[in-house]
């Protein structure tokens, strides 16, 4: 029998910290949350994140479709799940059945979650999505008002709930207060905040950097898992996972030989090169490459060298002399924030922790 090898690559998930940051999102939000667990809970382990979370009194968890909610249910957790954005036909019926709730975008949809409801014998609990500038899906705020008649005669629908999506609260404050008003507005068409039980638009660089006295229920994602999109609040938060491979390799190569596909890094001196275990089809970022990207090594930044290959990336430890294989090697974490890494392959941070591969093993620890 031979022994069980350690992953080559793996993400450490502190649970402890992800509970801090939901109580700076409650404490800033000042309302009940939704928290948003969609694509795996960004990343981070969907099943393992909803159990934890499940016990701290959250209203829903928001997902984005019908197989994040099975598995949701899968994992025991009994939480409201609330589908984030338009269903597919096929999925509606499981919806009512299994008494999800679904936001609706136009008058068809809701047409057919009507029907569906009144076979069943229920009523189905919807929230209105209001499209106030995102484009991605809802009705069109200022058409609302006219639909609502219609709506509010679908005798099978509790329509208890309101929501619309703050497209740039991060990037334009100007738009993001318009935005705000028009959805105040229109919650005023339809007959005031008394008219839904819930009420939801902010979603993290909403709650922490905008007006929030119109809504009863915030959304918060990307801060949860340790990332704030406005900078200023960044100092707030724990950092949650910490994205890890370790050193396979040390040679040293003499001036003049070139590093990785393509040869774009060619060594000016004699080298010490660390290869390391990890490369994008573990999800580390192959743009990275060539733009100043560092990894963390015993208390030390490191740059990368030339390309990020599929599996392996080539390190300057020249000024590390203790490195030895097998060492560990910060990828992202508390040391090389995943904003660095992000901004650095012309992404956010989301796209960095939603791209991390199945073969990158997560270990959850701290709950």
């Amino acid at each position: 029998m031979f022994s069980k090898s350690p992953p080559r690559a793996w993400a450490e998930i502190d649970l402890a910290a992800l509970a801090a940051n939901l109580r700076v999102a409650r404490e800033a939000a000042g309302c009940d949350l939704m928290v948003v667990v969609k694509a795996g809970a960004y990343g981070h382990g969907l099943e393992e994140i909803a159990r934890l979370l499940a016990a701290r009194e959250i209203a829903f968890f928001g997902v984005a479709n019908v197989g994040e909610a099975r598995r949701i249910r899968a994992a025991g957790v009994e939480t409201p799940v609330y589908l984030l954005g338009p269903t597919w036909e096929a999925e509606r019926g499981e919806i009512v059945a299994r008494g999800w709730t679904p936001c609706v975008s136009s008058l068809s949809e809701a047409e057919h979650f009507d029907r569906l409801a009144a076979a069943a014998g229920v009523r189905q609990k919807v929230h209105l999505a209001v499209d106030t500038g995102m484009g991605r899906g809802g009705f069109v705020a200022e058409e609302l008002p006219q639909a609502m008649t219609a709506l509010e005669r679908m005798a099978h629908l509790d329509i208890e709930g309101i929501g619309s999506h703050c497209p740039s609260a991060d990037e334009d404050e100007e738009f993001t207060r318009r935005q705000i008003a028009v959805f105040r507005k229109t919650i005023g068409l339809l007959g005031g905040p008394a008219r839904f039980k819930w009420r939801h638009l902010l979603n993290s660089a909403g709650l922490l950097g905008y007006d929030r006295d119109l809504c009863n229920l915030a959304r918060p994602g990307l801060m949860l898992y340790g990332v704030s999109p406005l900078p200023d609040f960044q100092s707030r938060l724990a950092t949650v996972m910490v994205l890890k491979s370790r050193i396979t390799l040390t040679r040293t190569l003499p001036a003049g030989h070139g590093i990785s596909y393509g040869r774009e890094y060619v060594t000016a001196a004699p080298t010490r090169v660390a290869t390391v275990g990890i490369g994008y089809g573990d999800g580390y970022p192959r743009h990275v490459s060539g733009r100043g990207a560092e990894v963390f090594i015993r208390g030390r930044r490191c740059p990368i060298l030339g390309r990020v290959t599929m599996d392996q990336v080539m390190v300057d430890v020249t000024a590390v002399p203790e490195v030895r294989e097998g060492d560990e090697v910060e990828m992202f974490g508390p040391n090389i924030p995943v904003a660095e890494v992000a901004e650095k392959a012309g992404t956010i941070a989301w796209e960095i922790f939603t791209g991390i591969t199945p073969r990158v093993v997560r270990r959850h620890s701290g709950a």
